[in-house]
């Protein structure tokens, strides 16, 4: 394929715009150091210029307003677009976030266009109700579309978790403002421009990149946006929670940080080598920069010295390389600065009294980004920072434990509850534990998400406000209405 355009300017009432604030930041890429392009940092006067934009095309009911059969028209005249554009994509995924070039093909923008394709479908399956009143009423329960919703995206994963917010959003008939992370920001403002051409109507879409203590603070705190999704650290929902607060008590969801338990529990030394590669999957995925990174392992203290062996060994096939060569497993880090948090970490585990079974340093550091070796740890106790904090990266530490209800409370002595797992063959204990652990998400037998036909949302410091994916992801973009007749 031709290299990828970068867009730098945002996209407002369809089509590239300003910045008003003319100001710049510079996208970085990860594996090599160097600056791709200069990009817009828009201000309030930009952020206000994108919400009057989505507020006129809400209220003029060009979408809003539309039958459900002309939004899932364009939808999936939209999905079809992205497919084919899916190698541009998942290019400039790649290049943006250091991700395995592989991973963006084949599994990121799948993901996005199945979510656009799987909401333009639902459109027309989400009913109302009419409730049991008496002969002389009649009350009708709906879900009108909420106005203008404000989407502010991480940098991990730029195009997937782009769709989750958009696909319902738009669905619903909102018009939408959305915030690229400012390290990722480039297939975001690809997808706003095919959007347009797949006829979303103007100021339905609009991309406003920008940093967030600029751009997005402007977007918690304005006062003509109706929601806003959010997904990324903890500290920075805390933050968005005071906007709404502060200015139109806006509604926020959520889905922040986590970290993902995994126990192993005695029955399974039959199969210690298949859960090693389910192990390791889940923890060194996209360089361990996944909320649901399952970055703690619990495993039966009879199981441990040979789980440990096996780990090393499927460790040890996660490449570290070029995110550009098909064959990488693990790309590059984020940024400089994100590379020394996970480093401060590993240290930090050694200091502690942790042992470093695989891995531990930088590598690559001729090629100026910034990559480090999937590492595993062991002798690690739960009140070890690495066993605590979410590192996001590429550190996965392994606890010893010697009864069930030992490994669910050490499992669940987190601020976090996000996704965990649990291996095995007992159907009641599989059960047991899964009611027991503080998680939106427990997968058995397996790590998993689920796929889009479930709500992904967490518990404790990990979520609030609503869910990603799923039929239940209409209800955040929706206000529900009653209509009440007095029949004659």
């Amino acid at each position: 394929m031709s290299d990828p355009t970068f867009i730098t300017r945002p996209i407002i009432d369809g089509k590239e715009a300003g910045p008003i604030s003319g100001e710049t930041f510079d996208s970085v890429n990860p594996a090599t150091g160097a600056v791709i392009a200069s990009v817009a940092a828009c201000g309030q006067a930009d952020v206000d210029a994108a919400v009057a934009s989505a507020r006129a095309a809400f209220d003029s009911g060009v979408w809003s307003r539309a039958t459900p059969a002309e939004r899932k028209e364009v939808l999936l005249r939209f999905a079809d677009l992205l497919d084919e554009h899916i190698d541009e994509l998942a290019m400039l995924d790649s290049i943006d976030a250091g991700k395995p070039i592989t991973d963006t093909r084949t599994l990121d923008l799948p993901d996005a266009i199945g979510t656009i394709r799987w909401y333009a479908e639902s459109i027309d399956k989400v009913f109302g109700r009419i409730s049991p009143t008496g002969p002389q009423n009649l009350a009708l329960i709906t879900r009108e579309p909420i106005g203008v919703v404000a989407g502010v995206l991480p940098w991990n994963f730029p195009m997937a978790t782009l769709s989750w917010k958009i696909g319902p959003a738009l669905a619903a008939g909102n018009s939408v403002v959305v915030k690229p992370a400012e390290l990722s920001p480039f297939s975001t403002l690809r997808t706003a421009q095919l959007a347009v051409e797949a006829g979303l109507p103007a100021g339905v879409f609009n991309v406003v990149p920008g940093l967030g203590h600029v751009a997005g603070k402007a977007l918690g705190l304005h006062p003509d946006v109706d929601v806003v999704t959010f997904t990324g650290s903890t500290e920075v929902g805390r933050h968005f929670l005071r906007y709404a607060a502060d200015s139109n008590l806006k509604k926020v969801v959520l889905e922040c940080g986590g970290k993902s338990p995994q126990l192993v529990l005695a029955d399974q030394s039959h199969k210690l080598a298949a859960i090693a590669e389910e192990l390791t999957g889940a923890a060194f995925w996209n360089m361990g920069e996944n909320c649901t990174c399952g970055s703690r392992i619990l495993v039966h203290r009879s199981l441990r010295d040979e789980l440990v062996s096996e780990l090393v060994a499927r460790t040890a096939t996660w490449t570290v390389g070029d995110p550009q060569d098909p064959d990488t497993r693990t790309g590059a880090l984020i940024e400089a600065a994100h590379l020394d948090k996970v480093l401060g970490y590993i240290e930090s585990g050694r200091a502690a009294g942790a042992t470093v079974a695989i891995g531990g340093n930088r590598v690559r550091e001729e090629s100026g980004g910034w990559f480090v070796e999937p590492t595993v740890f062991t002798d690690v106790t739960p009140d070890m920072a690495i066993a605590r904090e979410e590192i996001f990266g590429p550190v996965l530490s392994v606890i010893a434990f010697d009864t069930e209800s030992e490994a669910v409370e050490i499992a669940n002595d987190s601020e976090y509850g996000l996704a965990a797992s649990v291996f095995t063959d007992d159907l009641n204990a599989a059960h047991r534990v899964a009611r027991a652990l503080q998680a939106g998400t427990v997968s058995v037998n397996c790590y998993s998400e689920g796929d889009i036909t479930t709500p992904f949302g967490g518990f404790k410091t990990s979520g609030f406000g609503g869910h990603d994916k799923g039929l239940d992801a209409f209800e955040q973009y929706t206000e529900l209405k009653t209509t009440w007749f007095a029949l004659s």
